[in-house]
Parts: structure tokens; sequence; C-alpha cells
């Protein structure tokens, strides 16, 4: 009976790698059957991770080119996918771009965006969240127009120099083109679906309904995920999975009951989880699902032979037939018995690499 459970898990977690998902953490997939909430993160793993700038507006069209000038020298030293969008805009869009200015005093803001200071100008990039801590008053125009997009499903970037409004860029990620058919095949085993994002409410929301989500968690701050995994926790009582690619998912993924991490992602993200989906392929979320329920049923197959077949074969060995026929089973036959015990757990365990 010893044998029942390891060799079903081993033979899972083998038949799980060849898959291109590796389980760090054999308890993750005996559990993975039972999960009850699945939490995703946004930029990355239920869209491209590759935004683009849709469109820029500034409060003066003429100073174009000394806005994204300023815009690309802040950041370009930063790696987050928003600002790897702007910088790439900056250069595409403009005549000449001053790759030698210096910036002092860089700062990445976890959750709101940059700044930094261009010669004299203080310059200031990212969310709603931002401009309001450092005070900035949002033009009306380009506040409108933010509105406008949001309901379009963009993330709107705030451009503020010396704590002057003066732009903004609407930045839109493509949703990956499994996603959608994913949600609805895990919404169909009873799991809830939640998102994750530091995105505003109406782009989050926008996401939310093009793939029919169950919750979403929006203008959500780094430290905050692994709180909304916590709650949730509580609230559920049940297995709660986490699937993230991102530097600011990994405290989360390591909170879930699961983390899942895709392989694309970062080293932190892919540490911290039990599960990691090898090419970023969210199907593999679903494959460790099933894989998880065909191996618990091969270890339930196998508790109840080995059980069953002890109940039986000990009493024989011990000689509980002797008092009655005179027959006595042979040591050697009796640890035959034992082995085939053993020998068919295997066996059965092996049919394993036949699923999935």
């Amino acid at each position: 009976m010893g044998l029942a459970t390891p060799t079903a898990l081993m033979v899972g977690t083998g038949k799980a790698a060849s898959k291109g998902i590796l389980v760090k953490n054999a308890q993750a997939l005996e559990y993975a059957h039972k999960i009850d909430t699945l939490i995703f993160d946004k930029t990355g793993t239920l869209t491209k991770g590759f935004p683009e700038v849709k469109e820029f507006i500034s409060i003066d069209s003429s100073k174009n080119d000394e806005i994204l000038n300023l815009a690309h020298a802040v950041e370009h030293l930063s790696e987050h996918p928003l600002s790897l969008a702007i910088e790439k805009y900056a250069l595409a869009n403009t005549k000449s771009i001053d790759k030698q200015s210096k910036v002092n005093d860089f700062k990445m803001l976890e959750g709101l965006g940059v700044e930094g200071k261009v010669g004299k100008n203080s310059v200031s990039i990212g969310n709603a969240k931002l401009m309001n801590l450092k005070q900035v008053s949002i033009q009306p125009e380009l506040g409108k127009k933010s509105e406008e997009l949001t309901r379009l499903g963009m993330t709107v970037i705030y451009l503020a120099v010396n704590n002057n409004h003066l732009a903004i860029f609407a930045i839109a990620d493509t949703i990956k083109e499994e996603s959608k058919e994913i949600i609805e095949k895990i919404k169909s085993f009873g799991i809830k679906t939640v998102m994750l994002t530091g995105d505003n409410e109406g782009a989050a929301n926008y996401i939310a309904r093009s793939l029919s989500l169950d919750q979403v968690y929006a203008d959500v701050l780094p430290a905050e995920k692994s709180q909304i995994v916590s709650r949730l926790r509580a609230e559920k009582g049940g297995i709660v999975a986490m699937v993230g690619d991102g530097i600011n998912d990994a405290l989360a993924l390591a909170n879930a009951d699961i983390g899942i991490a895709l392989g694309t992602g970062t080293d932190i993200a892919i540490e911290a989880a039990d599960i990691v989906l090898i090419k970023g392929n969210l199907r593999k979320v679903l494959q460790t699902i099933e894989l998880s329920n065909s191996t618990l049923r091969v270890v339930k197959q196998n508790l109840i032979w080995a059980f069953s077949y002890n109940v039986l074969a000990i009493p024989l060995a011990a000689g509980i037939l002797f008092p009655f026929t005179g027959i006595l089973l042979s040591p050697v036959i009796a640890s035959a018995a034992m082995a085939f015990s053993s020998v068919s757990v295997v066996l059965n365990s092996i049919r394993l690499k036949g699923k999935i």
C-alpha cells in the first residue's frame, strides 16, 4: 500500500513534464483537481504582454517632439511593458531623439509609474494615482478623452512636466487568441475565474467582459495582489490557484494554495510557483487540472486494490485455511503474492502515461 500514492504521483509528474508542465511540488498536482477559484494576472497571462501605444494626445501638438523626447529619456530606463511601449512609440514618432539626455533622480514607483529629472524638468509618467499623488491637475480636454479611451479598453498613461499635465498615451494589449476558450472550459469545471490587474477599472472591465470572467480587481498595487489572494482563500475555504508571469505576481503566487507561473515570465515568478507552464500556453492549465483528476483516480484505484488484496492475502499467508483444509502457503508463494501486489500497483500507475 505504501506505493499506491507515490508511484501514481511520480508517473503523473513525469507525464506532466512530457507535456511541458513542470511540477515542482507534487502536492500541487495532487490537489489541482480541487481548485475552486482560479486567479489570473492580466498582462502577459490573459493578454499577449506586448502593449502598444494606440494614441498620443498632447495639449500642444507643436511641442510633441519635445514631450516625446522627455518621455523617452525617462521611460527607456524602465523595463515595464508599458514603459517599453512608450519608448518604442517615441522612437518611431519623433524627428530626432536625444539619446544623450541625462536623467537624475530616476524612480520606478511601484504600481504608479516612473519619474525623473531631465535637465531642469521634473518628468512624471504614470497612471491617475500618480497624478493625484503629485497633485497634478488633469487638463479637462485630455481628461474627457481619457474616459473615452478607457471605455474602449485602453490603458491611459499621463505625462506631466513640472507638475503640469501635458499629454496622455493610450495603450492597448491584445488578448491571447486562446484566452476566451480556456476561460470558458475552466468555468465549465465549476471553477470561479478572477482577474487581478494594476490597470484602471475601465480597461480591466473591458477585458473581463470580453472573456466573461466572474470577478475582476482593478487598480491593484503589487503588494495588494497577495492580500487579495489571502482574502479569497479565507472566503472560499477551498483551493485557490494563481496564474501569473511577472515580478509583481511572485508574492501572490507564493501565497496561493497552488501557484502556476508561465515559463515565458520572470525568473522570480517561476521560482515562487509550484507549477511552471514551460511555453506559457494557458491550455496547459486545463491539462494540469485534467492530469490531476486522472492521477487522483489512479491513486484511489491503487489504494482500493492494495487494501483489498492485503485483506484477503495476509490471512491466507498467515495460515487461516490450515485448520479447515490443511493447506498452508509456503513462504515462497506468500512472498511472490506480496510482490505481485506491488507490481500491480506500479503497472496501474504506468497507465497514466497513456492519458491526457
